[in-house]
């Protein structure tokens, strides 16, 4: 929901394996994992992953014995989901990373236990998402929080192949007069808003080009508090959190449509982040890959995404 920084996507290189999803009919297939390619932005020198160079007890780790993940606070679902019985675990707030529920808490843990680590040798760190790809020396081993891949990060950290391709879309409130646009030429004259610093931005000023500059905002909740207040028409957020800005956060939310997938170069995914120059770099791409093969991502992605991924396609 949140977060890409404001650059085009440069993207080094397509591999063969795959990130599938099960997603629906009506979405258009860039909008989750594709079964043709992973796009790579690990750096080129990363070393080579051998299965000893990745055995858990041959990391180097942030804390010994443990694979420290970063991602941000509210943890939003679809990515992170609460504890059954309501329970909390300090600091987080909403979803908690810790009980392996959500799309990406179950990702992580999915490539934890491909590297070796078991449920209880995780420990999860608090990490704001812009943060995550600054430049400087890192509290995490990973970072996993919708963190699209971007030139730009690519030269502070390192960027895991991708793990989820997705769609932005506009959320609106059902009786604003947004609500009824099915066209990206018509959004123009709307007002918009974004969380800084994200992609979600980037498609607001690149593809929708309004008449009106767009809202800058800390964070979503905040932008559903402008647009709560009639200072803006829609947000724009990535798809899946817009169903559920719509179906959670407001009280008469509708996901306005998504727009068409890029395609080549200019996909967006997300990537695992790393700091500069990891050795775990290589192992956490050995890692996808292998979730990709034997069909774990595609089942956490259909557990947890499938029915985020239907929306109307503006067309031009």
């Amino acid at each position: 929901m949140r977060r890409t920084t404001i650059s085009s996507l440069g993207l080094i290189a397509i591999l063969a394996a795959a990130c599938t999803s099960a997603g629906s009919s009506a979405a258009p297939s860039a909008a989750s994992p594709s079964a043709a390619a992973v796009v790579s932005t690990a750096p080129s020198l990363a070393p080579s992953a051998t299965p000893d160079a990745c055995a858990a007890a041959n990391l180097t780790l942030t804390a010994p014995g443990k694979l420290t993940i970063g991602t941000d606070n509210p943890a939003y679902p679809p990515y992170y989901s609460e504890n059954a019985d309501g329970s909390k675990t300090a600091p987080w707030e909403l979803g908690d990373p810790n009980n392996g529920l959500g799309f990406e808490s179950a990702f992580a843990y999915a490539v934890a236990q491909k590297l070796g680590f078991t449920h209880e040798q995780v420990a999860w760190a608090y990490v704001p998402f812009d943060s995550s790809y600054a430049p400087g020396p890192k509290t995490f081993d990973i970072d996993i929080n919708q963190v699209s891949a971007t030139t730009e990060r690519a030269a502070a950290v390192d960027l895991s192949d991708g793990y989820y391709f997705v769609n932005q879309a506009v959320v609106s409130l059902a009786d604003n007069p947004i609500a009824k646009v099915t066209s990206t030429a018509d959004l123009a004259k709307y007002r918009f808003g974004a969380q800084s610093g994200t992609t979600s931005y980037k498609t607001i000023t690149d593809v929708i080009k309004p008449t009106t500059d767009p809202n800058l905002y800390d964070s979503n909740d905040a932008a559903i508090a402008g647009l709560k207040a009639k200072q803006i028409d829609g947000i724009v957020v990535d798809l899946p959190t817009a169903f559920y800005i719509a179906g959670a956060q407001l009280d008469n939310g509708k996901v306005v449509g998504q727009f068409p997938a890029p395609t080549g170069a200019d996909t967006e995914h997300f990537s695992v982040v790393l700091p500069k120059g990891s050795a775990l770099t290589a192992c956490i791409n050995g890692a996808i890959k292998a979730i990709t093969d034997d069909g774990s991502l595609a089942a956490i992605t259909k557990e947890w995404l499938s029915d985020k991924v239907s929306a109307p396609v503006f067309t031009p």
